[in-house]
This record gives structure tokens, C-alpha cells and sequence, in this order.
């Protein structure tokens, strides 16, 4: 990260931290507050994907620590900013979901249940601040060729160079898009699921490829 920030061209202040960690983030975004000024935009990306079944208890572990990630993460990011950006009227808070979280999948419990929980924590969000000048983003990539992805052992439809999904990201973003499936082919995808007959969609996704537990 440090040689990262190097070759940035511009001030950069980095905080290595555990998300989970709400004491640690509030200290790092008073800290940036104080160095930098209200943000403009505040991007919560931190998640992981485990291969989990509720019926093995030594998965229990696994379903706190998805959750823990994956949505108290993205309030605990968010928080130490929203009184600041809400008083400033104006930035974005963006949080990234996932295709996944639009219907449970096999073997994905954990992953799929903090997913849908964080889109609908982001529309929460958004409700709240209407008018504030705060615009929340929520970005729901399909799948993003990255070492996240390249461990599952399924075909994985329109996959996604990762340079493009951040340049679809950045755009979105920028526009201060409500709502936002990348690639767009993954949003037709996306919703047809939702419309989907449950008897149907039991049917089809019994037999859909499954993540081996414990990898992530």
C-alpha cells in the first residue's frame, strides 16, 4: 500500500485496520477529518466470500465473520463520516453488494444473507438522506475476475475484467447512481431473478455449482 501511495502523485494517508474494528475506523476517520477535511466520497468495498452450511457447526464461525465483514463493516466505515458529509450537504457514501445478495444461492448462506442485507441497509441509507445533498451509491457487481473469484469451481457468466468493472464503478459513482449492476448483462440477469417463481428458481438453482466451504 505504501508503494502504492508512492507512485499516486498526490498525498495519500493510509490506515491499516480491521473493519470490524469500530473503534479503530473512528479513530481513522476523525483523523483523516482533521488532516483532510470533510470527504467527498466514502467507499465501503471491504468483503468476504466463504463457502458455508448452516447443518456443520464448525461453519458457525465462518457465518459471524461474513457478516461481521461484510455489513457491520460497511456501517463502521461509513460512520465516523455521516454526521460531517450530512452537515457539508454534499459527497457520497458507496457501498459495494453483490449479485449474490439478490437471492440466496446454494452453499452461499452467509454470503448471499450479507449481501441482501446490505443492499437494503444502503437503501435505508438513501431514504434517510434524501435531500441532505449525501447521495448513496450502491454498486452490485455480478462476477470480477479477481483472486475472490478465481476459486470458484463453476462457470461464472459474464465475467468481468477488473479494470473495467472499476472504470463502470468510478462512472457510476461520479453520477451518484442509486443502484447499479456491472456488467449490464448481470443486471438483466439480476432482474429476472427477482421475478422469478420460487418453484422455479428452487428447481434451478438445487443444481446450480456451489463455493467449497471454508474457501473465500
Amino acid at each position: 500500500m505504501q508503494a502504492l501511495a508512492a507512485e499516486a502523485g498526490t498525498p495519500c494517508h493510509l490506515y491499516p485496520l480491521d473493519v470490524t474494528d469500530a473503534p479503530a475506523l473512528a479513530a481513522a476517520g476523525t483523523d483523516f477529518i482533521a488532516r483532510c477535511g470533510v470527504p467527498d466520497i466514502v467507499i465501503a468495498n471491504a468483503g468476504i466470500s466463504v463457502g458455508t452450511l448452516t447443518e456443520e457447526l464448525e461453519d458457525l464461525p465462518a457465518f459471524q465473520r461474513v457478516f461481521a465483514t461484510n455489513v457491520m463493516g460497511m456501517v463502521h466505515a461509513f460512520q465516523p463520516f455521516f454526521a460531517a458529509m450530512k452537515q457539508a450537504g454534499a459527497g457520497r457514501l458507496v457501498g459495494v453488494a453483490s449479485v449474490a445478495g439478490i437471492r440466496g444461492l446454494p452453499g452461499a448462506g452467509a454470503y448471499s444473507a450479507s449481501k441482501a442485507a446490505a443492499i437494503a441497509y444502503l437503501e435505508s441509507l438513501r431514504v434517510e438522506l434524501r435531500g441532505s445533498g449525501v447521495r448513496v451509491v450502491t454498486l452490485v457487481p455480478g462476477y470480477i475476475d479477481t483472486p475472490m473469484t478465481e476459486k470458484n469451481p463453476y462457470p461464472m457468466p459474464f465475467l468481468m475484467p477488473v479494470d473495467r468493472a472499476v472504470l463502470s464503478m468510478a462512472r457510476h459513482i461520479e453520477r451518484g447512481t442509486r443502484f447499479a449492476v456491472m456488467p449490464w448483462q448481470m443486471g438483466v440477469v439480476a432482474q429476472l431473478l427477482k421475478v422469478l417463481p420460487r418453484p422455479l428458481f428452487d428447481a434451478l438453482f438445487a443444481r446450480a455449482g456451489r463455493k467449497p466451504r471454508g474457501s473465500g
